[in-house]
């Protein structure tokens, strides 16, 4: 944690806290346990590890039946990914690659060294033999599962790639829009959902509501594109499709230029309101699923999306750098998550809410944005009502004396956490102080100095004449 990071949450004790109690009291519905595994499975994990953390986290606690078959699903993912990332691989030899990845799953020893050398997750596909080897080990319908899903989003990625290296690297319609992100994460959502039925650790209907299992991926995909407008540009790469950017700007490298920043904010909204358009159908995805893990898995990506949403709704930054929300807020969020469907759509409602807030009615899309969060908020009235019986007793009932424990013990949390920050500042300040003044820092200089008013550098010219008027000439 840096001096930034600390000054931050001295400032914001209520996200210092959700870190600390993430941190120490998250207790994993399921924990891998590394000593009953194999070597080459030891080593897929830490290639999990290596290539996303975060998802990695999130895999490692799965139901034991799904651990392996997903971790592997995101690795053979991931290794097509980086294949179709490397813009150093020439097209024809990256088109068959990507093509034919399904197959090389059930290749013993299979392996590629001929990525970049500057590309992030090289070393995925050099040892990717170890990942062939752990996958032709489960079972037959998750291998069935994972293969084909590979093999369209293969397809699918080769088919863009070709377009890219034919000048046409931009998207150029929404329904192209919605077909790139459906190739690269509903695909994704697909099988997943195929994985977990098959696992019986959610509901089989699921597998007859494509549209759900769609928007699932799509809104997570949706978000990143409107994240990392900035980074994508500078890779030369282009996702916001024309048909919504020529709205605003003549040219898309007109949403960079400040002049145009107005222009630029009301186009984002757009993309924020195609994005936003999912959000009740994952809500509806996630009541169908049974057990706590593979909840926990599904929610906490759709849980920070909506946060990253609300962060990039109206915000110039994001098309000055890459914009990501703060540590503490995505731990209060995983907190929340990991609960129940109920508490997850506290977290889309509070979201929605700050996107609601921040819609104006200068931007042209103010309308349907606000009809889009109304939409959002009246779903989840529908299967959790905020007036219902037990609430109108609560809030008409005096607070318990239970309650009052709670909230007060809630106070006391947060003194004793500022009194730890501003205790420790005061420890590392005179630490400071101590060794400054062991290696012959002149203090005495300084409070003369300020004591005469001299509270700011003035220039050499005027250290040179402090240094001569406290000269005693001891050298």
């Amino acid at each position: 944690m840096g001096a930034a990071d600390v000054i931050y949450y001295t400032f914001h004790l209520g996200e210092l806290r959700s870190i600390v109690q993430w941190k120490i009291w998250h207790h994993p519905v399921h924990e891998r346990d590394p000593e009953k595994e194999s070597v080459p499975l030891k080593v897929c994990f830490d290639l999990l590890d290596q290539t996303s953390r975060s998802f990695s986290a999130v895999i490692q606690e799965l139901h034991p039946e799904l651990l392996v078959p997903i971790a592997l699903f995101y690795l053979i993912l991931r290794g097509l990914d980086t294949i179709e990332d490397d813009m150093t691989i020439p097209l024809e030899k990256k088109d068959p690659l990507l093509r034919d990845f399904h197959t090389i799953n059930e290749k013993e020893g299979w392996s590629f060294n001929g990525s970049g050398p500057d590309e992030k997750d090289r070393e995925l596909l050099v040892q990717f033999h170890y990942v062939t080897e752990e996958y032709r080990k489960i079972k037959p319908v998750y291998r069935e599962i994972i293969n084909e899903i590979t093999r369209k989003m293969g397809a699918g990625m080769a088919d863009y790639c070709k377009k890219a290296a034919e000048g046409n690297a931009g998207v150029e319609t929404v329904e192209e829009y919605d077909e790139y992100c459906y190739y690269v994460a509903g695909l994704v959502g697909n099988g997943l959902t195929q994985l977990f039925v098959e696992g019986g650790l959610a509901n089989a209907a699921l597998k007859d509501r494509p549209e759900l299992q769609k928007s699932m991926g799509l809104f997570l995909q949706k978000t990143n594109v409107i994240r990392d407008i900035r980074e994508d540009w500078d890779d030369k790469r282009r996702f916001w499709p024309r048909e919504i950017w020529s709205k605003y700007v003549d040219n898309f490298e007109d949403l960079f230029n400040p002049a145009n920043q107005e222009a630029a904010l009301n186009c984002s909204s757009e993309m924020v309101l195609n994005s936003l358009n999912h959000a009740d159908e994952c809500l509806f995805y996630l009541a169908g699923l049974k057990e706590q893990s593979v909840f926990n898995f599904a929610a906490i990506p759709q849980s920070m999306a909506i946060a990253t949403l609300a962060l990039v709704f109206r915000n110039p930054d994001i098309f000055k750098k890459n914009v990501k929300i703060t540590k503490g807020l995505a731990c209060q969020t995983m907190l929340d998550s990991t609960q129940n469907l109920s508490k997850v759509c506290e977290v889309f409602r509070k979201f929605v809410r700050q996107i609601h807030k921040k819609n104006t009615p200068k931007d042209p899309n103010f309308l349907k944005i606000s009809i889009a969060c109304g939409k959002v908020e009246q779903f989840i009235e529908s299967i959790f009502p905020s007036q219902n019986p037990e609430a109108v007793v609560r809030q008409k009932a005096p607070e318990t004396e239970e309650e009052k424990k709670e909230r007060e013990e809630a106070k006391w949390d947060i003194i004793y956490m500022l009194m730890f920050v501003m205790g420790a500042l005061f420890i590392l300040s005179f630490i400071m102080i101590g060794i400054a003044w062991a290696v012959g820092a002149r203090f005495d200089l300084a409070f003369s100095e300020i004591s005469e008013g001299n509270w700011r550098s003035l220039g050499k010219d005027h250290a040179a004449k402090v240094a001569q008027k406290y000269d005693r000439g001891e050298l």
